[in-house]
């Protein structure tokens, strides 16, 4: 074990999102995903904004995963500056999924619940770097443009 966090998830950058209503032949489970991505972009828009889910995190706190690791299950929104090129801030839904640490108490992990935003706004910053900074600032020089064309209107949620 090289690192004393480990943090996957799977992102759907919220402007991607043409479409928002659930397959008819979907799950219950995948059409309640659908209405909480339909419901995320209704309460923070689409602009630099980022959906995670099917997402864990898990802190080590011993040399043994098997006496000592903590791992939460988690899903919400990070955003980014207005370059989209840093997180900034997160909305995350956190619960504990399984632990291995049998002198766990409930106030620590509450604050390990509270410390995955901040690992993992660290976490979508490696994300963010391991893309390509240069299509990031081509989509961004597309939409200044479009805003200038269309006099500052470009669409819903922007």
């Amino acid at each position: 074990m090289d690192r004393y966090v480990d943090i996957a998830f799977d992102c759907i950058p919220l402007r991607s999102m043409t479409r928002t209503d659930a397959p008819l032949d979907a799950s219950p489970a995948l059409t309640a995903k659908f209405e909480r991505i339909k419901q995320a972009i209704a309460v923070h828009g689409t602009h630099n904004s980022y959906f995670l889910h099917n997402a864990v995190c898990r802190f080590f706190v011993t040399n043994d995963p098997n006496r000592g690791m903590i791992a939460f299950r988690f899903e919400g929104v990070v955003f980014t500056d207005e370059s989209d090129c840093l997180a900034k801030h997160a909305e995350l839904s956190v619960t504990l999924d399984k632990e291995t640490c049998p002198w766990l108490e409930q106030h620590v992990v509450k604050w390990f619940a509270e410390t995955v935003t901040q690992a993992v706004l660290i976490e979508f910053n490696r994300y963010l770097g391991a893309g390509d900074p240069e299509l990031a600032r081509k989509r961004l020089q597309q939409l200044e443009k479009s805003i200038e064309q269309s006099g500052g209107f470009v669409g819903m949620h922007l």
